[in-house]
């Protein structure tokens, strides 16, 4: 008798193996594997029969059917047409405006309500079934046949579900054409590609390496170990403290946990709320790690048993086995926490030289060289502490004085006492501190590009003026060099720009009240090519910023279906820049008009929230102009960690895309972003920035035949 005639809970999916990254394209490659898109939700058995009710449950047996009452109503619609038992094998996913599958944060609202509660996460966050396999039809048991036979089988059960307006849809599937299928993964944002045997039976609740997953981004579940007290008006919940067993022997409650870090981003209000409720009756006195570090700086830890499980997004591990750049996803509570196991990360103790080790078929693939960190590079300045120390003591005594730095170089400073942003109280001494400690990350963006000065001789509150020709004199070794301001102008239009990239022409130009650092979009070498293209998101008066990231959320998500990279960072004002890396050798105008096509199809779809009227008066006053005429030869924008004339003495603060997304529900403010905080920000998160300069640039050209292909579609 088949297990389900029992209990259909006796069923459990079969897993897959993950695959190393360096089998991807050979992998990808095979003509005969079947090929299907990992969905980024939460996986699911459905046992429809007949007239009773569907019953939806997740790999641990938990049912989920309360918690999905959108998707009853089909479910037993198609249960009553098909009139026979069935249990399909699929993923639940949250689904956007179009019915795209979104990641899975999106869905963690409704992981964990039931009742009319379900009901109104419903409204918020619509959800949809993609069924990938068939293990039940009527008195047949599917599992033993091939893959092939199974899937033949579902879509003539399923026949024209493949609509993304469909609540139960079909998952994409294709023999061979792997790189087809990972690219369009990939544009679109999701997380990998499931490559399985044509000819694999079913292997209830086992994982096999007759399905292989490969994993374009690094997403993975941990155990939460504890968490950190709060900082500031933060609720509840500072990070959580994360870890996982390593593979092989017996899991107790007793077995020690790897320490893998802390994730303190990515919460929104309700989610901090839920995970007060549920850490509280797992507090302890008694650490579950086996070797949790000291913090970097002073926090309160507090210790649960290791009871629940978190889903982390994150850029990679870093040498001693610590996630990078984490951003918390939601709970699982459809994996145990003893199933979660990895391969330790870090080194042996006493290893010379060891490898490091990352999880691959069976555990035990050796890991390619691990990436370089994404932190700041080694500040310019050794003695940078000495330094501050030397700006304190000029501050104090009101009087002029000179910063020497350690490879010679002289910087005369003074009126560092003078207050530039009345409110916060700060001054142009904080401001030369700000750049001082902030220089190993912003001083790579401006390197070898023109620098453009906005002057605040009296502060934020005072007159400005604009500078493009440098000083003279200027400190001894500070770069100028002589610049065509006008493409085909004569003599006159060549100005002597300062060129940024030095520590001390940084400080130099705080000392003349430059506030900002705003580099032009190419480098001397290539003076003619830009190398960034950006979006501008500028407000008007009456536009809450809760409409800015819905711009940029829309702009983001257009771009990523035409597979163009973008990074987002606030202005350090009241906007966001969305900035896009460019081949080499790219004319302004191309990534100008790139811009201005991409900023007109979002002002058209969302007229009332998104605007390229030029026109001020024109303009609603709630709208949010997308201003692409900064990509204009010899414009500018502030760069990422640049200093701003805002109030609040704003930072330009590079995003996550997570962030950004999650910004309306989490309560993202630019204020968030100032001189004061973005330090401790860096420490958290690292170099945001640094992937600009280090991932593959956008290709225009296969962008701009998607979106005539879209065009053409109508969509």
């Amino acid at each position: 008798m088949a297990p389900w005639r029992d209990d259909p809970h006796d069923v459990r999916p079969m897993l897959a193996d993950l695959a190393p990254p360096g089998a991807h394209a050979r992998l990808l490659g095979k003509p005969d594997l079947v090929f299907e898109p990992k969905y980024d939700g939460i996986r699911v058995l459905v046992a429809l029969d007949g007239a009773a009710p569907p019953a939806i449950y997740t790999r641990l047996g938990r049912d989920k059917t309360n918690g999905f009452p959108d998707l009853v109503d089909p479910l037993s619609r198609l249960a009553r047409r098909l009139r026979r038992p069935l249990l399909f094998d699929g993923e639940i996913v949250a689904t956007g405006d179009g019915g795209d599958p979104l990641a899975f944060q999106y869905l963690q609202d409704r992981l964990h309500v039931t009742g009319p509660a379900a009901a109104a996460a419903a409204r918020r966050v619509p959800a949809a079934l993609v069924v990938f396999d068939l293990l039940r039809d009527g008195d047949d048991d599917l599992r033993p046949l091939p893959l092939t036979e199974r899937r033949a089988r579902l879509e003539r059960l399923l026949r024209g579900r493949r609509r993304d307006t469909d609540l139960i849809r079909l998952a994409d599937s294709r023999i061979g054409n792997g790189e087809a299928l990972a690219a369009d993964v990939r544009a679109r944002g999701w997380e990998g590609v499931i490559a399985k045997q044509p000819a694999s039976r079913y292997a209830t609740g086992r994982r096999s390496a007759q399905w292989q997953k490969l994993k374009f981004t690094e997403t993975e579940e941990f155990v939460v170990g504890g968490w950190t007290e709060p900082r500031g008006s933060r609720r509840h919940v500072g990070a959580l403290l994360l870890g996982y067993y390593p593979p092989g022997g017996r899991v107790t409650r007793a077995t020690p946990l790897v320490f893998a870090g802390q994730v303190g981003s990515g919460f929104t209000v309700a989610e901090l709320d839920r995970l007060a409720e549920r850490l509280a009756p797992l507090a302890t006195e008694t650490p579950c790690f086996a070797d949790a570090p000291a913090p970097h700086r002073p926090e309160t830890r507090r210790w649960v048993t290791p009871e629940l499980v978190a889903r982390v997004t994150f850029t990679q591990w870093t040498r001693d086995g610590i996630l990078r750049n984490p951003v918390y996803d939601g709970l699982r509570d459809d994996i145990r926490p003893t199933d979660v196991r990895h391969e330790p990360r870090r080194p042996p103790a006493r290893a010379t030289p060891a490898r490091t080790r990352r999880r691959g078929v069976g555990g035990s693939q050796p890991a390619a060289a691990p990436r370089p960190p994404a932190t700041p590079e080694p500040h310019p300045e050794p003695a940078v502490d000495d330094l501050v120390a030397q700006l304190d003591a000029i501050e104090a005594t009101r009087r002029r004085g000179t910063l020497k730095l350690s490879g010679g170089a002289r910087v005369p400073v003074g009126n560092l006492h003078k207050v530039f942003w009345p409110e916060p109280a700060l001054t142009k001494g904080d401001l030369l501190r700000y750049y001082l400690r902030i220089a190993p990350s912003l001083l790579p963006v401006v390197a070898g590009r023109p620098l453009v000065m906005k002057r605040f001789p009296n502060g934020v509150d005072g007159t400005a003026f604009y500078q493009h020709r440098a000083p003279d004199p200027i400190p001894e070794g500070t770069r100028v060099a002589v610049v065509a301001e006008t493409l085909g102008g004569g003599a006159d239009r060549n100005v002597p720009y300062l060129i940024g990239g030095e520590l001390q022409t940084l400080l130099y130009m705080a000392q003349l009240a430059v506030i900002s650092q705003d580099p032009w979009f190419s480098t001397l070498d290539r003076i003619e090519a830009a190398d960034m293209t950006a979006l501008d998101l500028d407000p008007m008066p009456d536009a809450p910023f809760t409409r800015v990231l819905d711009v940029a959320c829309w702009l983001h998500d257009e771009l990523e279906r035409l597979g163009v990279p973008s990074f987002a960072k606030t202005s350090g004002s009241e906007g966001l820049h969305i900035f896009i890396p460019l081949p080499p050798e790219t004319p302004y105008e191309v990534g100008l008009i790139f811009c201005q096509i991409v900023a007109t199809v979002v002002a058209a779809r969302h007229p009332q929230a998104a605007t390229v009227e030029r026109i001020v008066r024109r303009r609603a006053p709630d709208a949010v102009y997308i201003d692409t005429l900064q990509n204009i030869y010899g414009k500018t924008l502030a760069c990422a960690y640049s200093a701003r004339a805002s109030p609040f003495a704003g930072v330009s603060t590079p995003l996550t895309w997570a962030e950004v997304h999650d910004g309306v529900r989490a309560s993202l403010r630019p204020d968030d972003f100032t001189l004061r905080s973005i330090a401790a920000r860096i420490r958290r998160v690292g170099d945001l920035w640094h992937a600009t300069r280090t991932s593959a640039p956008a290709r225009l050209d296969d962008a701009l035949a998607r979106l005539d292909a879209a065009v053409g579609r109508g969509s």
